[in-house]
C-alpha cells in the first residue's frame, strides 16, 4: 500500500535547482515542493486541474522580485510563473503547469490609510473582507462586493477586475484602483497610476522596459480607438482581458497604464501593491425581498425594479432557494424570506437601497412599496408577496445565503452537478429575460437540470448547468455547451465573460476581439512579458510567439476522478464531492470554519486540501490496483494478526529511512485536523473532513505503527473510569515532574487534566438509581417526571460537578433526574481511526439506549461534541441497527421548559463550543430564549475555535496552533468578560480557557442553578 508518483509528478532538477538557488539567494518566504502542497493548489473553483512544479509564498515585495530576477538568469530561463490569490477562479485563471507564486499567506498587510483622502494602500494578499473590518471603524469600505469576499484577495480582484453586488453604483475593482506596484518578469518594478498624457509620452520616449512598455500601449489604444469603441459592448460589466478603453479618461487628457494590468489575470507582471479609493458607508440600508411564482417573472420584473433607483438588484432561482432551505445558512434568513401560503416560491428579487438621508431612502422605498402592492392586486406581475428588513445584520445573513448561492448549487444531489464555464454572461439588462429564456431551451434540448442566480441590474446571470465531467460525453457536450452560449450571448449584444474572466476560455479571445485589436493585445503581452513567461496561455501569447491559448477542452479535474471507480467515489463522497468553492478558507478570526487553515494558512490544512489529497490517494491504490473498500472491510472484521504486525514494523522502519510513501504527506494533512466537524456544517457541499480522515487514518495504520498517544485516546472511556476508583492517587503521579516529562517526551502529551474528586457517584447518591425494571414499573405520573441523563467520558471523570449540578438543576426544576450508567460513546475512538472498535462500541451503547427509550423518558446529553456522535458516526456505522432513540443535548429539551424567573446583577456572556453551533444552528439562540424566559440577559459573543477540540491542544506537536487559535478569537473576549458572567458550552473549551487564563468558566446551566 505504498501510493508511488509517476515522473510527471516528481520535482523536475531545473526546479528543484532553482529553488535551492532562491533559498541561497535570501529567499524569505516558503517555497513547498512537496506534491501535497503542489496538489492543493492544483485546482480553484473551476472544473480545471493543473499540477504546479512548486509553490513559492513570498514574504514580501522583495521576495518577488527575487524570484524574477532570479529567473532571467539563462539556466533559469525555461521557467514560467503564474500568480495565485484566493484561488477562487471559476475559469483555472491562476492554474498552471508551472511555478505558482502565492501570495495569500503573507503578503496580507494594510500599509496605510487616509481617512482625508479616502485612500488605503495594501499589499497583494490582503482579503477583501478582512481590508473592509478593518476600514469599518472609519465609516468606509472597498466596494466591489463579490461572493467570495471572505477569502478573495485585492490582488485576485484586481488581476480579474472583479466587481460583484451593487456595480451599477459602485463599478469595478479597477474603478476603485489608484495606483499599483507591479513586479514584472524581467524583475522591473512598475509603478502605475493616471497621469496627464504629457507624462505618458515622456515616459513612452525612453529607451527603458517603462518606456517600450508606454509606448505600445499609447500606440495601440490611441491608433484603434474608434475600433475599440466600437468593438465592446456598453455593459456595466464585462472583461476584454487588457482594458484597451479606460487607459484614457473620458476627455483623452490622463491615461493610465494600471488599467490594462486589471484584469490581465497575472499574464503581465505581479501586482505587489495597490492604492484603493474607499467609499463611504451609507447610514441607512432598507432590503425589499420580492416573490415571485416563476423564475422568468423575477427576471421581466428586474428594470422595474432598477428603474426604483435600487442600490443593487439580486435574484436566485428555485433551485438555489431550495438547496438553501436544506443549509445552516436557512435558520438566519428564514423569517425574512417567509413562504407565501397557497403559492409556490419559484424565484426571488433582492431589492437593496442605501443612502446616507434616511427620508430620501424611505422614500424610495415608499414608492417601491406602492407600485409592489399595485402589482400584487393586479396578479399579472408574476410577484406573489414582498417583504422589507432594515436590520444590518439580518440583510448581511440574506447576501450571505446570495453568496453561498455558488457552493450550494455544488450540494444537488446525482452525479451530475453543476459546474462553472457559462456562469457569467452579459447581455444589456433589458436583453436579459429574453436571453435567459433562449438559454434555458437551450439547456433544456439537451436534457439538463440547473441552477441561476445573479445580479440582473447589470444583466449578468449565473447559470451552471449540471453535468457528470466524469462521463467522457458529458465533458465533450460541455465544449458543445460553450460553443452555442459564445453565439448566444454575441446575439444578444452581450459577451461569455462578464464578470468572472477567461482563464481556459481564452480561445474564445480571437474571436470576440477581431483579428486587428486581438494583434495589439498580443503587442502589448510581449513589451510586458515577451518571453511568454508570466500565467502563459491566458489571454493572449506575445506578438508573433508560436505558443497556443489554454483551451475549454483543457485537463480537467474529472479526468484524475474518473479513474477512482464510481462506488469508491461514492464511498468516499465526502471527500470527492468538492467543488472548490473554498468558503473554508474563510479568513473570518470568528469564524469556526476550519480553524487548521486559519492558523496555518496552508492550504493543505483546509477542507478543500485534505478532500483533494484524499482524492488523489484514492486514485493512486486504485492505479496500483488497491481495492481501498475490500481492506476496509477485513480491519472492520478482524484484527490483524502477528504477521500483520512484523510488516507494520518493517514498514515503520521503512518510513524512519525516508522511504517514499504519499500516504504519509496525506497523513500530515490529516494529523492537523481538529475534527471539529465545523466543516461538515458549514460547508455548503458539506465536505465532511473528520468521516474520511478516521478511514484514511484506520487505512494507514494497516500500514505502519500506531503512536503510542493514539492508545491512549482510543482507549480513555476504558481507561477513565478505572482510573476514577483512585483519583487522588492518580492525580498525584500525573501532576509529578518526571510524569509530566515522560508523558510530553514519550506519549507526546501535554496538560494532562485531573481527575474529579470527589468522584461523581459520591455527588450523586441521594437521586434516584438507574434500575430499568424499576423505572418501567413506576405510575405514569412519576414516569412523566423521569429525566435520563446520559453520561460522557470527560463531564463524568474529569468535571464530575457538572453532572452534580445538571442533576440538581433538574430536580430544582421538578423533574425526577436519573443518572444512567456510564457506558463508552467511542468518539476518541472514531477520531483516532479505530472504526473496528468504534463499531462495537457504537452498537453496544445504541443497544442499551434503546432499551433505555422503551421508558419513553427525555435522554440528555451535556457535551455537545459527544451527544452529537450519536446523531452523525452512529448512523454511519450502524445505519438501521442504530436504533430509534435520541439523545438531546440539555438545551434542546430545557428551551421547551417553564423556568422561574430569576435575577442577576449583569450580563452573562456566552461562548459556544464550534461542533455544538455549527451542527446545531439554533444552540445559541436555544440558550438565549431559556435566559430570557428567566429573566436573564445574556449576548453571544463570536468566535472561532478555543484551539483544545478534545485531545488536539493536549498533544505537544499541536502546542503553538492551540495557543494561537485560542489567542485568535478567545482570550480577548475571556478577558474582557468577568468570570463570574462568562459562560461556555463546551468542557473542551473550558478547559482551555483554565489552562491560559487560569479559572474554569461556568456552564449555563450552572448559572441557572446558582441563581436559583
Amino acid at each position: 500500500m505504498i501510493p508511488k508518483l509517476n515522473p510527471e509528478q516528481m520535482l523536475a532538477p531545473v526546479v528543484a535547482q532553482y529553488c535551492a538557488s532562491l533559498q541561497q539567494a535570501g529567499f524569505q518566504g516558503e517555497i513547498e515542493t512537496s506534491y501535497a502542497a503542489r496538489l492543493a493548489v492544483a485546482t480553484d473553483n473551476s472544473v480545471y486541474q493543473a499540477l504546479p512544479q512548486a509553490v513559492l509564498l513570498p514574504k514580501h515585495q522583495q521576495d518577488v522580485e527575487l524570484i524574477t530576477r532570479l529567473a532571467t538568469e539563462p539556466r533559469f530561463m525555461q521557467l514560467k510563473f503564474a500568480p495565485r490569490g484566493g484561488g477562487t477562479g471559476t475559469n483555472g485563471q491562476a492554474l498552471t503547469e508551472h511555478l505558482v507564486v502565492d501570495l495569500s499567506r503573507h503578503m496580507r498587510t494594510i500599509l496605510d490609510f487616509d481617512p482625508v483622502k479616502r485612500q488605503v494602500r495594501v499589499q497583494a494578499g490582503v482579503i477583501k473582507d478582512q481590508l473592509n473590518a478593518y476600514l469599518a471603524p472609519f465609516g468606509y469600505f472597498f466596494a466591489p462586493d463579490l461572493s467570495t469576499s471572505n477569502r478573495a484577495t485585492i490582488g485576485g480582484m484586481i488581476n480579474t477586475d472583479a466587481s460583484g453586488q451593487g456595480s451599477l453604483v459602485y463599478g469595478k475593482t479597477s474603478d476603485h484602483v489608484l495606483a499599483l506596484t507591479t513586479v514584472l518578469a524581467d524583475g522591473t518594478v512598475l509603478k502605475t497610476a493616471a497621469q496627464p498624457i504629457a507624462e505618458a509620452e515622456a515616459k513612452a520616449a525612453l529607451d527603458t522596459a517603462e518606456g517600450h512598455i508606454y509606448r505600445q500601449v499609447l500606440a495601440s489604444c490611441r491608433q484603434f480607438r474608434p475600433q475599440i469603441l466600437a468593438k465592446f459592448p456598453r455593459l456595466n460589466r464585462f472583461l476584454t482581458g487588457y482594458d484597451l478603453e479606460h487607459v484614457f479618461n473620458p476627455d483623452l487628457t490622463e491615461f493610465d497604464l494600471g488599467r490594462v494590468i486589471t484584469g490581465s489575470e497575472g499574464s503581465l507582471g505581479f501586482v505587489t501593491e495597490a492604492l484603493l479609493n474607499v467609499t463611504p458607508i451609507a447610514r441607512h440600508k432598507c432590503l425589499v425581498n420580492v416573490k415571485y411564482n416563476s423564475f422568468e417573472s423575477a427576471l421581466r420584473n428586474a428594470p422595474f425594479l432598477v428603474a426604483a433607483n435600487a442600490t443593487s438588484v439580486e435574484t436566485v432561482d428555485s433551485k438555489v432557494l431550495n438547496l438553501a432551505r436544506q443549509d445552516i445558512i436557512w435558520h438566519q434568513v428564514k423569517t425574512y424570506i417567509e413562504d407565501v401560503p397557497g403559492q409556490d416560491m419559484l424565484g426571488l428579487n433582492m431589492v437593496e437601497f442605501n443612502d446616507e438621508d434616511d427620508a430620501g431612502m424611505a422614500e424610495k422605498v415608499a414608492h417601491l412599496e406602492e407600485r409592489l402592492q399595485h402589482a400584487l392586486d393586479s396578479g399579472d406581475s408574476g410577484i406573489i408577496g414582498y417583504q422589507l428588513t432594515y436590520d444590518p445584520k439580518a440583510i448581511l445573513q440574506i447576501y450571505a445565503m446570495r453568496k453561498k448561492a455558488v457552493g450550494l448549487l455544488g450540494n444537488a444531489k446525482g452525479s451530475q452537478k453543476p459546474v462553472p464555464f457559462t456562469e457569467d454572461t452579459a447581455v444589456p439588462p433589458e436583453n436579459l429575460a429574453d436571453f435567459i429564456m433562449e438559454f434555458r431551451a437551450l439547456l433544456d434540448s439537451h436534457g439538463l437540470s440547473y441552477g441561476m442566480f445573479g445580479h440582473v441590474d447589470a444583466g449578468v446571470l449565473h447559470v451552471r448547468p449540471a453535468l457528470d465531467l466524469c462521463e467522457p460525453g458529458q465533458e465533450a457536450l460541455m465544449r458543445t455547451i460553450s460553443d452555442q452560449v459564445v453565439a448566444l450571448t454575441a446575439k444578444y449584444g452581450g459577451l461569455m465573460w462578464g464578470e468572472h474572466g477567461k482563464g481556459y476560455r481564452s480561445e474564445y479571445g480571437p474571436a470576440f476581439f477581431g483579428e486587428e485589436l486581438f494583434a495589439e493585445l498580443r503587442k502589448i503581452k510581449g513589451v510586458f512579458d515577451p518571453l511568454n513567461r508570466m500565467n502563459p496561455g491566458k489571454i493572449c501569447t506575445p506578438w508573433q510567439s508560436q505558443d497556443l491559448l489554454v483551451s475549454v477542452d483543457g485537463q480537467k479535474r474529472a479526468y484524475f476522478d474518473r479513474q477512482i471507480p464510481t462506488v469508491v467515489r461514492q464511498s468516499f463522497e465526502a471527500a470527492t464531492s468538492c467543488n472548490g468553492n473554498g468558503l473554508c478558507f474563510n479568513y473570518e478570526e470568528n469564524s469556526p470554519m476550519c480553524p487548521s487553515s486559519k492558523v496555518t494558512k496552508d492550504r493543505r490544512h483546509s477542507p478543500k486540501g485534505r478532500a483533494g489529497l484524499m482524492r488523489e490517494w484514492l486514485r493512486l491504490m486504485q492505479k496500483q490496483g488497491v481495492d481501498v473498500l475490500a481492506q476496509e472491510q477485513q480491519l472492520l472484521q478482524a484484527s490483524s494478526g502477528p504477521a500483520a504486525l512484523l510488516h507494520k514494523v518493517q514498514n515503520t522502519v521503512g518510513k524512519w529511512r525516508g522511504e517514499a510513501d504519499f500516504s504519509h504527506e496525506v497523513m500530515e494533512a490529516m494529523e492537523g485536523c481538529l475534527a471539529c466537524k465545523a466543516c461538515a456544517g458549514q460547508c455548503p457541499i458539506k465536505v465532511d473532513v473528520p468521516s474520511f480522515r478516521a478511514r484514511f487514518i484506520q487505512l494507514y495504520h494497516s500500514r505502519y505503527l500506531r503512536p503510542l498517544k493514539d492508545y491512549i485516546v482510543g482507549n480513555i472511556e476504558r481507561s477513565a473510569p478505572v482510573l476514577a476508583k483512585a483519583p487522588g492517587l492518580v492525580n498525584g503521579v500525573v501532576k509529578m515532574a518526571p510524569v509530566a516529562w515522560l508523558l510530553k517526551k514519550v506519549v507526546g502529551y501535554v496538560d494532562t487534566p485531573l481527575l474529579s474528586t470527589p468522584i461523581l457517584t459520591e455527588r450523586v447518591q441521594q437521586y434516584r438509581p438507574f434500575d430499568l425494571a424499576a423505572l418501567q414499573a413506576l405510575p405514569a405520573a412519576e414516569k412523566a417526571k423521569l429525566v435520563l441523563l446520559v453520561q460522557d467520558p470527560f463531564t463524568s471523570f474529569y468535571e464530575a460537578d457538572l453532572v452534580a449540578d445538571a442533576m440538581a438543576l433538574l430536580r430544582k426544576l421538578g423533574f425526577d433526574p436519573v443518572l444512567l450508567p456510564f457506558l463508552p460513546n467511542g468518539k476518541p475512538q472514531h477520531v483516532k481511526g479505530f472504526l473496528r472498535e468504534f463499531a462495537a462500541t457504537a452498537q453496544d451503547a445504541s443497544d442499551f439506549l434503546q432499551q433505555v427509550n422503551t421508558l419513553g423518558a427525555p435522554m440528555i446529553g451535556l457535551d455537545a461534541s459527544l451527544v452529537l456522535v450519536y446523531r452523525d458516526e452512529y448512523v454511519k456505522a450502524l445505519g438501521e441497527r442504530r436504533g430509534d432513540y435520541q439523545v438531546s443535548l440539555l438545551q434542546e429539551w430545557l428551551v421547551n421548559q417553564p423556568l422561574p424567573t430569576l435575577q442577576s446583577s449583569g450580563v452573562f456572556k456566552l461562548l459556544a463550543h464550534c461542533t455544538e453551533k455549527t451542527a446545531l444552528p439554533a444552540t445559541e439562540k436555544s440558550w438565549q430564549q431559556i435566559f430570557q424566559q428567566a429573566g436573564l440577559s445574556i449576548q453571544v459573543v463570536a468566535t472561532g475555535c478555543c484551539g483544545m477540540a478534545g485531545t488536539y491542544g493536549h498533544e505537544a506537536q499541536n502546542q503553538a496552533n492551540s495557543r494561537a487559535l485560542f489567542d485568535l478569537s478567545w482570550a480577548a473576549p475571556v478577558q474582557q468578560t468577568a468570570p463570574d458572567l462568562l459562560l461556555v458550552t463546551g468542557f473542551s473549551c473550558r478547559s482551555q480557557v483554565k489552562r491560559y487564563e487560569g479559572f474554569k468558566p461556568k456552564h449555563p446551566l450552572q448559572a441557572l442553578l446558582q441563581l436559583m
